[in-house]
């Protein structure tokens, strides 16, 4: 009974999406196979269902029976031969008696069934017995060469996750959308050649597609693809709906994650190798062995047995049946695998002929005009060029999906579907400055739609990972302020460039490295205001580089944050009109500040958190200096601000959070100091010539260990404000309350149990801290103090309830 070919299906079938990665030899080679497992399973049944072979004794004149054994058989009458057996059914069938030919041998059907089993195993080739198990044997060894990389975990996985993807890019409605607009004749996904990418000081310049100048890569051009006009017609631009643009912005992930993960290793095309290598053995196995041993298939076989002593006969003539089909099949199983083999030698030509652990898309990017489509290695390269044997097109579509520029315009498409005009008028607001701000805040890109609030004149951008500023800029006629915080990639198109160098007046930049500045900002000429922060802590104190600034002509405020040993020397670049220098070191000394001498029109300087341990003696060389900013330092001693008394324009001295512990006499020569800010140090005593600058109108000594206040406090009569927070005082003297202008009084948190009844006097006073100190009551005097009301005393509740009612109506009631 035959064996349906069907029932060996299942060996060669794999999964039908698996068909894009077989080229034509492997479907031939699978066509081979096929017609090779038919050819051993028709041979195989063969030998099953036949008489394997045929012997008859050979009866000669030397050759006689033994007698005695003739006589010892028990059925000597009754045995026959096969000759006169083939006599008696013919004269049977002729119903006429017929006279026995032939030669008697003597030999009963038992003997001629061992002489039978015998000669077949011994005399018999091998090849003659086994050549349809081998034939099967080795089909079946082809087919696993061919189908392990699809089978095997390793492997497979990486197989069905590139097919799963590719089938969702190549049916995905931005890919027709993408493909279709290039070959329309529009400038393309990239948005024209008026975008350029500002590169950073001190960086290669730009990180887009992989070129044909890089000579890294060996530029093996893809296959050829089919037209896209033909297949797309015009192309439809209408926007995608939410539901295709979220999948496409899906697929741009799985590609991103898909290509890093497969480059990382070449399992696939080694795997693929080293089947098409051990296809090949095979194939030079068969060949040998089966022209060695074919022509041992033969119709007649002589069998030498020693069973004399059995059979009365020791030679035998025999004959195999199936010898004459057999050759025959033989030879066309040869044929077959010859065929195979020299297909197989094809694939292993194509395998080796040139690289294919690199994919070049150069075909693609030139059709498409899609130009940073980057070219990929590996296994990732190795699928890519299977797939171009199937289908090109599979590959050309798919490479849409590996553009950033075209994952930017689909991001931006979804953007604009998502953030309506309506949606952003919303998020108008004023700012601290009083201009209307737009604030957006960890978005993919900019909504068109930005470009539409013609009242914006501050735009806050925070967390934009790539962002554009194109051309449409300029319609923002009101715009005067930028702020690009946690933005790394900034793009600026050179028309854009061009209106932000006519208005842009104030800019602030917050990056994570100091070479992330982009070149452009040193060409705003009309620029005013100048901030720059970086995130960056740099080990060793690394200098934070600026390129010259020569071009901002009209800068005159610069902010400076970030971790450096030296003030930048471009900054004596726009020395003649700065008016306003702050740098926040964070922690790193600033050792060198001999560019500040250049500062003479310095206004206001700031350096905070610079480790700095005495005053800067460049500072004193700044004649106009009107502010003075030291806080978060290390000063432990200010013996240098006599020194300062030559800044006769001096009016703000700030040292807030140092390890100060005195304050030096002559602190009494700053007479033009109106402000002064000591607040947490480590001062014990207040010396009386500090009472002497009489123009002091802000005095803060808050978080200290002072114990007592000079009566001399009293001469300043024009403070207006006075903190002396969280220190040890527990009696204040009553000349503080002769500083008659005072509208500002903190005393929180010292030891003072009683308030003088001369807080009377404090006419102006619209604020007095009292919270954290042992008081018993309040005085009944506050009600004198016209601009006090409930919310300008800070004090406990049981406190306040000590006053009377009509104190309390007094002081509560509103404005």
């Amino acid at each position: 009974m035959m064996i349906p070919v069907g029932e060996f299906k299942h060996f060669t079938e794999t999964k039908p999406a698996f068909r894009v990665l077989k080229p034509w030899w492997d479907v031939f080679m699978d066509y081979l196979t096929i017609a090779m497992l038919m050819v051993g399973i028709f041979g195989c049944t063969l030998q099953v269902t036949q008489d394997k072979i045929l012997c008859l004794p050979k009866v000669n004149a030397h050759s006689t029976p033994f007698q005695s054994f003739q006589r010892a058989q028990p059925f000597n009458n009754i045995s026959i031969t096969a000759l006169v057996l083939q006599g008696r059914s013919t004269a049977y069938k002729n119903k006429t008696p017929t006279k026995m030919q032939g030669v008697k041998t003597n030999m009963d059907y038992q003997q001629y069934n061992y002489v039978n089993q015998v000669c077949y195993e011994g005399a018999l080739h091998w090849y003659a017995k086994y050549f349809p198990y081998l034939a099967m044997i080795h089909t079946l060894v082809f087919i696993m060469c061919s189908n392990f990389w699809f089978k095997f975990p390793g492997t497979s996985s990486k197989l069905e996750h590139f097919i799963s993807v590719l089938v969702k890019c190549f049916e995905s409605p931005w890919t027709t959308r993408a493909l279709s607009e290039t070959v329309s004749g529009e400038t393309g996904v990239d948005g024209g050649k008026d975008e350029q990418e500002q590169p950073c000081p001190g960086s290669a310049t730009g990180t887009g597609a992989t070129g044909p100048a890089e000579g890294s890569i060996s530029k093996s051009q893809s296959v050829k693809s089919i037209s896209e006009k033909g297949l797309f017609g015009k192309a439809s631009i209408s926007l995608l709906d939410k539901q295709e643009g979220e999948q496409a912005k899906a697929l741009f992930e799985k590609v991103k994650k898909f290509r890093l993960h497969v480059e990382e290793g070449d399992i696939l095309y080694t795997m693929y190798v080293r089947q098409t290598v051990l296809k090949l053995l095979k194939f030079v196995v068969i060949v040998v062995y089966s022209g060695c041993f074919m022509y041992e298939v033969r119709f007649t076989v002589h069998c030498h047995l020693d069973v004399r002593h059995v059979t009365g006969y020791s030679d035998f003539l025999c004959y195999h049946a199936m010898a004459h089909f057999f050759s025959k099949l033989s030879a066309c199983y040869v044929a077959l695998v010859l065929v195979y083999g020299m297909v197989g030698l094809y694939s292993l030509y194509w395998l080796f002929r040139r690289s294919l652990k690199e994919y070049s898309f150069e075909y693609v990017r030139q059709e498409t005009s899609i130009g940073d489509i980057p070219d990929v290695r590996n296994d990732f390269a190795f699928m890519l060029h299977l797939l171009d044997q199937y289908d090109p097109l599979y590959s050309k579509r798919f490479a849409v999906f590996l553009s950033e520029v075209s994952e930017n315009k689909l991001t931006q498409l979804n953007l604009n579907h998502e953030w309506t005009i309506e949606k952003l008028r919303k998020r108008l607001a004023h700012n601290p400055d009083g201009r209307m701000e737009l604030h957006l805040f960890m978005l993919p890109g900019l909504p068109d739609g930005v470009f539409e609030l013609l009242e914006i004149e501050s735009l806050r951008l925070e967390l934009i990972p790539d962002l554009t500023i194109p051309l449409a800029t300029a319609q923002l006629a009101n715009l005067v302020e930028l702020s690009l915080q946690g933005c790394p990639r900034i793009k600026v198109q050179t028309s854009a460039l061009t209106f932000l160098r006519d208005v842009l007046r104030i800019l602030r930049l917050r990056f994570s490295d100091p070479r992330d500045l982009p070149i452009w900002v040193y060409s705003l000429r009309n620029l005013e205001e100048l901030y720059l922060m970086s995130d960056s802590t740099g080990e060793g104190g690394r200098a934070f580089t600026l390129e010259p600034l020569r071009e901002l002509k009209r800068l005159r405020v610069l902010f400076i944050k970030g971790s450096m040993s030296k003030l930048p020397a471009s900054v004596s670049d726009v020395a003649g009109h700065l008016q306003k220098l702050t740098v926040e070191n964070e922690g790193t000394r600033l050792v060198v500040l001999n560019s500040l001498k250049k500062l003479a029109c310095l206004a206001e300087l700031e350096l905070v958190r610079c480790d700095l341990e005495r005053i800067p003696h460049a500072v004193f060389s700044l004649v106009n200096l009107q502010e003075l900013e030291l806080r978060e330092n290390a000063l432990r001693s200010i013996e240098e601000i006599l020194s300062l008394q030559h800044l006769r324009k001096l009016t703000s001295l700030k040292l807030w959070n140092n390890h100060i512990a005195s304050i030096p006499e002559h602190v009494r020569r700053l007479q033009q100091l109106e402000r002064l800010y000591l607040s947490r140090n480590r001062i014990t005593v207040l010396p009386s010539q500090l009472f002497l600058c009489s123009k002091l109108r802000v005095l803060d000594l808050a978080h200290n260990e002072i114990r007592t206040v000079p009566p001399e406090v009293g001469v300043l009569q024009n403070l207006i404000h006075l903190s002396l927070t969280g220190n040890k005082l527990e009696i204040l003297p009553d000349e503080v309350f002769f500083c008659r202008r005072l509208k500002t009084l903190r005393l929180g948190g010292n030891g003072l149990t009683t308030l003088s009844a001369k807080v009377m006097q404090l006419s102006q006073l619209s604020l007095l801290e009292l919270r954290g100190n042992p008081l018993e009551a309040l005085p009944k005097e506050l009600a004198c103090c016209a601009s006090l009301r409930r919310a300008g005393l800070l004090v406990e509740n049981e406190i306040y309830e000590t006053l009377p009612h009509e104190v309390r109506s007094a002081l509560g009631s509103a404005d």
